[in-house]
C-alpha cells in the first residue's frame, strides 16, 4: 500500500525507543518512553493560501525531525507503524 500525504501532512517514522538506560539497565517495554524522534517518509504538497498557491512544508524526505510526544495519528502500513503528522506538530530538524 502507499500511502501520500495530503496538504501540509508528513508521513513519518519512529525511531527505535531506548531498550536500556545510560546505566546499562535493560528496560521493561511499558517502561520505554515512546520515542520523539523518526525519518520522514513523505511530504505533503503544502499548504494552500488563499491565492491558490502552495507553501511548501520545512521539512523533506529522509529528515530526522522531533515532535510533541503525542503529536498525530498513528496508522500501519504494511506491518510497519508510522504517524501521520501535520506540519505544525514538529519541533525541530536535526542535522
Amino acid at each position: 500500500m502507499k500511502v501520500e500525504p495530503l496538504g501540509d501532512k508528513i508521513l513519518v517514522r519512529r525511531l527505535e525507543a531506548a531498550e536500556k538506560t545510560s546505566g546499562g539497565l535493560f528496560l521493561p517495554g511499558s517502561a520505554q518512553d515512546k520515542p520523539t524522534e523518526g525519518k520522514v517518509l513523505s511530504v505533503g504538497p503544502g499548504r494552500q493560501t488563499k491565492s491558490g498557491t502552495f507553501i511548501r512544508p520545512q521539512v523533506a524526505d529522509g529528515d530526522r525531525v522531533i515532535f510533541s510526544a503525542w503529536a498525530g495519528t498513528e496508522i500501519t502500513v504494511d506491518g510497519h507503524t508510522v504517524l501521520i503528522l501535520s506540519e505544525n506538530d514538529l519541533l525541530a530538524i536535526v542535522r
